[in-house]
Order: C-alpha cells, then sequence, then structure tokens
C-alpha cells in the first residue's frame, strides 16, 4: 500500500525516464536515456553513488551545463538552415502528429499538459494510468507519468517531463522544426541530490527554441520570456510541493482526496477501497514530512494563499493574463497545477481566500473557448 500511496501523491514530480520497449514492427523509438549506457559504461549517477553527493552531483549538472550548451549552439545553426524552409506561420500538429497522454488524472504534471494540449486545441488520447500496477506504461523502463507518445508517420517519440513535454511540443508548433530533432535539445543529466537519491533533470526544459523572428513574434522583447520562464520554474519548484500538504491537511481531507483520487482514477473494486482507506491515512502522515521538508508554516493554507497572491500580483492589474491578451506557459502552468484541487476543500478555501479567482475563470474560459464543440 506505500506503493500506492507513492504513486498517488499529487504532487509527485515527473521527471525523465528511460525508454526500453518493443511497441511493434514499423515503429522507431528515440530513446532518451541519459548518459548512463548511452555509451556502454557507467555513468554520473552510477559514479555518484561512491563519492560526495553534493560534489558529484555539482560535477553531474555542471556537465549537463555545457552538454546544454552544445546542444543550443547545435540547435542555433540548425535553425538557421530551418528558416529558409518554414515560413514562421504557426503550424497545425493534428495534421501529422498522433499523440497519446499517459497520465494520472489527478497528477499536478499530467493537468499541465492536458492544459497546454487543450488551448492549443491539439487532438490526443489519453490513457489513464493503474497507479498501483502501471501495466499501461509497461513499455517503458521509466515508470511516471506524464509520458507523452508522438508518432508523425513511422517514427514514435517519447516525451518525458511535462515541462519538456511542453517546450518541445511549443517548439514544434511555432517553427516547425522536426519533433525528433527538438527533443535533442533537451538532453537528460543524472545526478545524486543531498539525500543521496539519484534524479533525473533536463537542461533548457523551460527554453523555447527558437530564432530571433520566431521569438520576437510569439514574446515581442527577452522581458517576457525570461518572465514566462521563471514563472514557469516557480509552478514546478515551488507552487506544485503545496498541494499535497494542503490537500491532505486534516485526516477528513486526506480521506475526501482520495476519495476523490479513487473515483477519478482507475482503480479495481478492492484496489479502490484499500487505496481510500490505507492511502487517505499513509498520505496523511506523509504531508506532515513534506511539510517539514518544504519549511511550510503551522497552518499550510498560508503558504497557498500567499503564492496565490504572489501570482496574481505578477500577473498585475494591467493585463488579463501574464501572456498579456492570451495565457502563456506560465499561465497555463499555473492553472494546470491549482486545478487537480477542484472539488475539494483546499480549492474553495483558496477562491475564496485570495484574489486569485478572476484569473482562474479567465484561463478556464480561454481554454474552453479552443475545445472543439461536440
Amino acid at each position: 500500500m506505500a506503493l500506492a500511496a507513492r504513486a498517488l501523491w499529487p504532487g509527485g514530480r515527473s521527471v525523465a525516464w528511460r525508454l526500453g520497449c518493443r511497441l511493434g514492427p514499423g515503429l522507431r523509438v528515440q530513446s532518451r536515456a541519459g548518459l548512463a549506457g548511452a555509451a556502454g559504461g557507467p555513468g554520473p549517477a552510477v559514479t555518484a553513488r561512491k563519492g560526495n553527493p553534493r560534489l558529484l552531483g555539482a560535477a553531474a549538472l555542471a556537465l549537463g551545463g555545457a552538454l546544454g550548451l552544445y546542444h543550443t549552439a547545435r540547435w542555433h545553426l540548425r535553425s538557421q538552415d530551418l528558416g529558409a524552409e518554414h515560413s514562421g506561420a504557426q503550424l497545425s500538429l493534428s495534421s501529422h502528429l498522433q499523440l497519446t497522454l499517459y497520465q494520472y488524472k489527478t497528477c499536478p504534471f499530467c493537468s499541465k499538459v492536458r492544459a497546454f494540449l487543450d488551448f492549443h486545441a491539439l487532438p490526443y488520447q489519453v490513457v489513464e494510468v493503474n497507479p498501483v500496477r502501471r501495466a499501461e506504461i509497461k513499455f517503458s523502463s521509466y515508470r511516471k507519468v506524464p509520458i507523452l507518445l508522438a508518432q508523425e508517420g513511422d517514427c514514435l517519440q517519447q516525451l518525458n517531463d511535462s515541462s519538456v513535454i511542453i517546450s518541445a511540443l511549443k517548439t514544434h508548433l511555432v517553427s516547425g522544426q522536426p519533433l525528433e530533432e527538438i527533443i535533442t535539445y533537451y538532453p537528460p543529466m543524472k545526478a545524486t541530490n543531498d539525500q543521496g537519491k539519484e534524479v533525473t533533470e533536463f537542461c533548457n526544459k523551460y527554453w523555447l527554441m527558437l530564432d530571433e523572428k520566431e521569438a520576437q513574434r510569439i514574446y515581442g522583447g527577452k522581458e517576457a520570456r525570461t518572465e514566462e520562464m521563471k514563472w514557469r520554474q516557480w509552478a514546478d519548484d515551488w507552487l506544485v510541493h503545496l498541494i499535497s500538504p494542503n490537500v491532505y491537511r486534516t485526516p477528513s481531507e486526506a480521506l475526501a482526496s482520495f476519495d476523490y483520487i479513487v473515483h477519478e482514477g482507475k482503480f479495481g473494486a478492492v484496489e479502490g477501497a484499500v487505496a481510500k482507506y490505507v492511502g487517505a491515512a499513509a498520505m496523511y502522515f506523509i504531508s506532515k514530512r513534506l511539510k517539514s521538508r518544504h519549511h511550510l508554516q503551522d497552518d499550510v493554507r498560508e503558504d497557498l494563499y500567499e503564492a496565490a497572491n504572489k501570482w496574481v500580483a505578477a500577473v498585475g492589474k494591467d493585463r488579463p493574463f501574464m501572456g498579456g491578451q492570451k495565457p502563456n506557459l506560465a499561465d497555463l502552468a499555473v492553472y494546470g497545477v491549482l486545478r487537480v484541487m477542484e472539488g475539494l476543500e483546499a480549492f474553495n478555501d483558496l477562491m475564496h481566500h485570495t484574489r486569485i479567482q478572476p484569473w482562474y475563470l479567465r484561463v478556464e474560459k480561454a481554454i474552453k473557448e479552443t475545445l472543439p464543440v461536440h
């Protein structure tokens, strides 16, 4: 049951995972396995376990930065070649990409991806993953969600990490660069964190790989681009970690949250009953550890309220969205994270005790206006 509780934790960070799969004849799969094993030998993650985690983690990140610079430089040269090939007009992905999203519906990182896909009117299929057995993602050696499979002809790409998925698709949508090429600009790097745990991060994941003209057309200036990247990262590094401590704040809230998770998720009858009660109890106590780890206040609602008001202040009074007249990637990220609490006490409190509701409803309306009418 501990495994189920970890799988169901909506605040669990999605990171990259390796692809080791068989998907049938005729499909070419691009594997982003990272450095460990990429050259047939031990990578930084293997070495890191033998030395000081902080020093080796820093070394791995430094190497990641160098690798990121290499890919960024390669992208810049490539973009010059693509300039004559692509007009720069916004492209429709629906005509040549088939997208399949593997998700937990109540995961904030999966919700971010859905918000992006829906706002950009990109058709996609959803595969709800059973958080206990996870048989739906048995093709992947990395066992977390979201996973997005993007098939173009006989080429199948697996994209991992919600922010990489969004940046790669947005780059493709704006520039028309091949997705197969774009995902090489976001190389995975393995390192060891302060707790001695192996983690995977991606270089450049908040950066859209656009040439100067494309970036100017999308952002209008460097300040807007920097602002979007800053708040996308804030949503991942801070806002998402406020979800679990708030939705599991009390035993009654934890039970209500798991009732919602079981109802929206993919469980068998017995699994659902066990998850609802055992999972709720487990996550109530785990949320207390999370509160301590992230140095939250005694009343974690106050941290949630402060974060919401900080976001509203950043958007300001002179524009409906951070993106101006329409939501940008930061708007969609913050909205996607908060949306997973809808229907719960924490969400109702958030709407009533902060200034975020008008902005939230504007984003919700903007997304609904892009969805096809059935």
